[in-house]
């Protein structure tokens, strides 16, 4: 780190309904980072370029995601938080602050990450949260996605699974969690790995879903893995009820442990169904 900068986290989440995505844009302003980085330049009195543990698609939400940036200006954390919120639209906010070490990377050094998705199941849509999840009218046999869900658990080449125009450079990912459990009026999936590929919680999601309204049995799932060809994997979940709710880091970096959220889902990681 040169000398007089200093590296800043911070906690942030959004609702991304009316957001093009977390990544700046030249063709969009309504972006997170751009009203980020607009927000922390005002309160830095500098220019500020961050980086996200994990750029989020045009609808997508988060609770959890962290960003850091590198700084001259010598401000209190709090100015970070309220400061910066002040700077901000309504759908984006700053959760928490801390000063970090030069070795923390916000992408690089996260060792897991979690999404929660949210299912609107009933005959009709509600008026509320539209934008927030996602409604499906058919009924979704809880069973049945719950045993195709198996399938996905460990390392897999999740090539069936991630989104043609995905630039990672192996499709191989490790999912250490995947959980389905009704939590109220709401049908929310839950899934932890060590990393994602782009769509791959979406293109999950679907898959699931078109065995929970009985199109497919729950061993179809291990099929479309086992094809490792997208063709087979049906069809991508919509945005709306994607949520990046957690970012886990080694225990030396000392980040916050907050909610995951959303507001919709009162409960820990891991609590689904407990």
């Amino acid at each position: 780190m040169p000398a007089g900068l200093r590296r800043i986290a911070l906690g942030v989440e959004y609702c991304g309904a009316r957001l093009h995505g977390f990544q700046k844009q030249k063709s969009a302003a309504q972006t997170v980072q751009a009203y980020l980085e607009q927000a922390l330049s005002s309160i830095a009195a500098e220019p500020v370029t961050l980086v996200c543990a994990g750029r989020t698609d045009a609808g997508v939400h988060a609770t959890g995601q962290v960003i850091h940036f590198d700084t001259a200006a010598e401000r209190p954390l709090r100015a970070w938080v309220q400061g910066v919120n002040t700077q901000l639209p309504d759908a984006v906010r700053v959760r928490w602050a801390r000063e970090m070490p030069a070795q923390f990377h916000a992408r690089f050094s996260a060792r897991a990450r979690s999404y929660r998705y949210l299912i609107h199941s009933a005959p009709t849509r509600s008026a509320h949260v539209a934008g927030e999840v996602t409604w499906t009218q058919h009924p979704l046999d809880l069973v049945a996605m719950r045993a195709g869900a198996k399938y996905l658990l460990g390392r897999h080449d999740f090539t069936s699974f991630r989104a043609t125009q995905c630039q990672a450079k192996s499709p191989v990912r490790e999912i250490s969690r995947l959980d389905l459990a009704p939590v109220g009026q709401l049908i929310v999936l839950e899934v932890s790995a060590n990393a994602f590929l782009h769509h791959m919680v979406r293109n999950i999601t679907g898959v699931l879903m078109a065995v929970g309204r009985g199109e497919r049995p729950p061993e179809w799932v291990g099929q479309v893995l086992g094809a490792r060809d997208r063709s087979a994997g049906g069809v991508t979940a919509p945005p709306f009820g994607l949520y990046l709710v957690d970012v886990q880091y080694p225990e030396e970096f000392q980040l916050p442990q907050v909610e995951p959220g959303p507001l919709l889902v009162p409960l820990p990681l891991g609590g689904l169904g407990k």
